[in-house]
């Protein structure tokens, strides 16, 4: 990763307390140089409340904010140095294209030359340059918001903060500017935060993954450990598609369509196994007690519905090409690929 331009951030037991609702509960987040975090988790659960406190824009009840190794808790959103990119655009409508990336370097006494100069490096960047002569309402949604993102990087923050930036975006869009995202911070090399409820979009595009619930942040971790390996069940349920297998634990070992499994750190002695659809096997087997329910065509993977003995529904991803093999009736049993569970 390109670290040139990198600083760390911290939040030290952070606190927000409004009336009775405590929108932050003591979360404490490290950030390294370069690296960009993603806060994932659903509505009211303190992710864009964190944003705005490391932002200046609001203030904590208790704990601390610093950036560089510098406390800034204390001072004022526009002292920071940090680049704001929200899900609105926000763009001036009477400035064109380039003017409203330069905007921010006006501010700073910047000469109009070099104004100019660092504009269109930052269309350039964004694929915009072609543009820069345009107002926004002559822009799709998309290209708007690559022009946010042109001018919060404009001003060279420390820090860039990213607020459900795609949510307003039909979702072809939204998946090319995710990965333009993340190219342009890669280059760039900025510590970012982005905020968002969408696992999709957090798992692609983080180098961490910080799963919110309730003030707290329940885990934090690459988006491979996160998938893989939850820390608590609320991580399990929100993060990817669950079957709930019953189990029992013995020895660390839980019982899975008789395939013995890795009980992961925090698993109860007895319950259910969360078990992923993808790493569940369907397996041809006229003597088998399971019962294909329905094939789900969703192009290059299908899901397969199956029912088992007790009527219970389990949920199989399967490539195309091996599900097509199945109809609803057909007798099959049920195997599991070797990765450890969570058992809730």
């Amino acid at each position: 990763m390109n670290q040139r331009n990198g600083v760390s951030v911290e939040l030290t037991n952070l606190t927000r307390v409004y009336g009775t609702m405590k929108a932050l509960d003591g979360m404490t987040l490290h950030m390294e140089p370069g690296e960009m975090v993603a806060l994932l988790g659903p509505s009211g659960c303190g992710k864009t409340t964190a944003l705005r406190i490391l932002a200046g824009l609001d203030e904590p009840t208790s704990g601390s904010v610093s950036v560089d190794g510098q406390d800034l808790t204390q001072v004022p959103a526009n002292k920071r140095d940090m680049g704001m990119v929200f899900q609105a655009y926000s763009l001036f409508p009477h400035l064109t294209v380039r003017d409203n990336v330069a905007f921010g370097l006006k501010l700073r006494g910047v000469d109009t030359a070099a104004r100019r100069a660092r504009a269109d490096d930052m269309l350039d960047l964004v694929g915009l340059a072609v543009h820069a002569d345009k107002f926004a309402h002559q822009l799709s949604g998309g290209q708007q918001q690559r022009v946010a993102l042109a001018r919060a990087l404009a001003i060279e923050p420390s820090v860039l903060l990213l607020d459900e930036p795609l949510s307003a975006l039909d979702a072809k869009v939204r998946v090319q500017l995710r990965d333009e995202i993340r190219r342009v911070q890669t280059e760039v090399g900025t510590t970012t935060l982005f905020v968002t409820h969408d696992q999709e979009e957090a798992l692609a595009v983080a180098d961490r993954v910080g799963v919110m619930s309730q003030g707290k942040l329940e885990q934090l971790a690459s988006p491979e450990v996160l998938y893989a390996e939850p820390a608590t069940p609320f991580v399990a349920e929100f993060v990817g598609l669950n079957n709930r297998v019953p189990t029992t634990v013995n020895d660390g070992v839980a019982m899975v369509f008789g395939v013995p499994l890795a009980a992961l750190p925090g698993s109860n002695a007895q319950g259910v196994a969360m078990v992923r659809p993808e790493t569940v096997q369907v397996i041809a087997d006229s003597a088998g007690a399971a019962r294909i329910a329905s094939v789900a065509f969703l192009g290059p993977i299908s899901r397969v519905h199956v029912t088992q003995p007790d009527g219970s529904i389990v949920i199989a991803q399967l490539a195309s090409s091996l599900a097509r093999q199945f109809r609803a009736g057909d007798a099959v049993r049920l195997g599991v690929d070797s990765a450890p569970v969570l058992v809730v």
